[in-house]
């Protein structure tokens, strides 16, 4: 019998749970009074997303909460990781609260707690109100300060039925793809306002941290999740490659949250680009908040070598292409492609990654505990009939299935060699609008007929409802 079949049990406590996003699933983009968010302006910008595709319907969740609800409890989760619109909260990115929206997130959270499911709250996952971007943005310091304030208003309202507070999903995405490459909203290509960007996110969640902390009166845990790379290197001064990618990737988010300082190597690399005056003193004090969970997000590797200045630069990253690159001070760096088998991405499927990466985490920081926030896969998903399920149709997706077991067994071997390892959350609960891509790009274990709104589960949400049920990894 292969590994990848043999039989495992789930250590005891080990939380199983799944994630989404506010713009990727929500809709109602207009309504409750909801303002607009950078997603919204990209997303209806021509050009911008695949087919034009934009988040305004999306799944629909907003309406159709209940049924979602329920999708989830027959699912078995421990947990679910959700995020909060903040233009939903705050339809400008300041001021008080919005009644309707604060109404949503209540009765999401309370219908969660009434079906056993523990509320995972990320505050932001990309979708910035567009006003705050219109005054600057996250290369901005006002928009950290913005946050902070945002996050108390969350606190004193939510505080005493969270059970984890995520301060902000994959920083790296938010500022390299939104300000250095432009694939992602808002869509900026500066590569001096996304190192600007980094250090207000950082300090943003600092902030948010601090606000949480003393205005949750139930007794939350608190966290940030990052999208950590790995990085293999190949050739000459290829090992000079890995370091500048992985200071301005990992380490540049890292060092500053749990250490309290940025690498001095990355200012070093990136001192053509700006002179890091942003960081103003006692930020470095703000940023390194006590985490009691650090999320990591986990999808593939990436392969990197030294740019001769000549052949034509590969750049295989992994993230849309749309001229710009998303590396700022790695100009000498190209992004070589890696070996398959690959997700409908493009992204190599190599679950020894991830466990290579825990073991990282847990070598330089052994007293923080590690969370897999997000994992999965998407494929080409054929829909059939079938008479015997309630929808009359079904997704046999096997090769997710395959991806899933594969990766929690990786995670599962990094914590027998001591990772404080927590727990899974497999991406996404539903097919949703996948960015850039539109949706052209099926993550979900549970498949969306966008025109219709049904809910169609997958083969992937019957094994793992098995495995929340079961505890073994069969």
């Amino acid at each position: 019998m292969s590994e990848a079949h043999k039989s495992r049990a789930l250590p005891a406590g080990f939380v199983l749970g799944s994630a989404t996003a506010s713009y990727q699933i929500e809709g109602a983009a207009t309504e409750g009074g909801r303002g607009p968010s950078i997603w919204d302006t990209f997303s209806h910008t021509p050009g911008k997303t695949l087919g034009g595709d934009t988040g305004d319907v999306a799944c629909n969740h907003y309406h159709r909460l209940e049924e979602d609800l329920d999708l989830m409890a027959e699912l078995g989760l421990d947990a679910y990781r959700f995020s909060i619109a903040w233009p939903r909260i705050q339809p400008t990115g300041t001021g008080p609260a919005n009644k309707n929206g604060l109404d949503f997130y209540d009765r999401l959270i309370d219908g969660l707690l009434e079906r056993n499911i523990s509320p995972v709250a990320t505050l932001y996952h990309w979708d910035l109100p567009q006003t705050l971007e219109d005054a600057g943005g996250w290369p901005a310091r006002s928009t950290a300060e913005a946050f902070g304030d945002y996050a108390e208003i969350l606190g004193k309202h939510f505080g005493d039925r969270v059970d984890t507070w995520t301060s902000l999903n994959e920083p790296w995405c938010s500022a390299y793809l939104g300000y250095a490459s432009g694939a992602h909203a808002p869509g900026r290509t500066e590569p001096a306002a996304s190192l600007a960007a980094v250090h207000h996110l950082n300090l943003a969640h600092g902030l948010a941290l601090q606000a949480l902390r003393a205005t949750s009166t139930g007794d939350p845990k608190y966290s940030i999740t990052l999208n950590l790379h790995v990085f293999r290197g190949e050739g000459e001064n290829s090992a000079e490659a890995v370091r500048k990618v992985d200071g301005v990737a990992n380490r540049v988010f890292l060092q500053p949250l749990l250490d309290g300082s940025y690498p001095v190597d990355v200012i070093a690399d990136t001192a053509t680009l700006t002179d890091w005056s942003f960081v103003q003193p006692g930020d470095a004090e703000i940023i390194k908040q006590p985490l009691d969970v650090l999320g990591v997000n986990y999808y593939s590797t990436a392969k990197v070598a030294h740019w001769d200045g000549t052949t034509p630069r590969q750049m295989n990253d992994g993230h849309k292409d749309v001229g710009h690159s998303p590396w700022p001070g790695c100009h000498d760096v190209e992004f070589l492609p890696s070996e398959g088998p690959y997700t409908e991405m493009g992204w190599n499927i190599e679950p020894a990654g991830l466990t290579e990466l825990l073991l990282r985490l847990h070598r330089e920081y052994p007293d923080v505990p590690l969370m897999i926030t997000e994992n999965g896969a998407a494929f080409a998903d054929e829909v059939v009939k079938d008479s015997e399920t309630p929808t009359g149709y079904a997704v046999h997706d096997e090769k997710r299935i395959d991806y899933v077991n594969r990766h929690i067994r990786a995670a599962l071997d990094a914590r027998d060699q001591g990772a404080d390892l927590r727990g899974y959350f497999v991406w996404s609960l539903m097919d949703n609008f996948e960015w850039g891509y539109g949706y052209s790009k099926r993550f979900g274990i549970i498949r969306v007929d966008y025109p219709t709104g049904t809910r169609i589960p997958k083969d992937s949400y019957h094994w793992y409802r098995e495995l929340t049920h079961t505890r073994e990894l069969g």
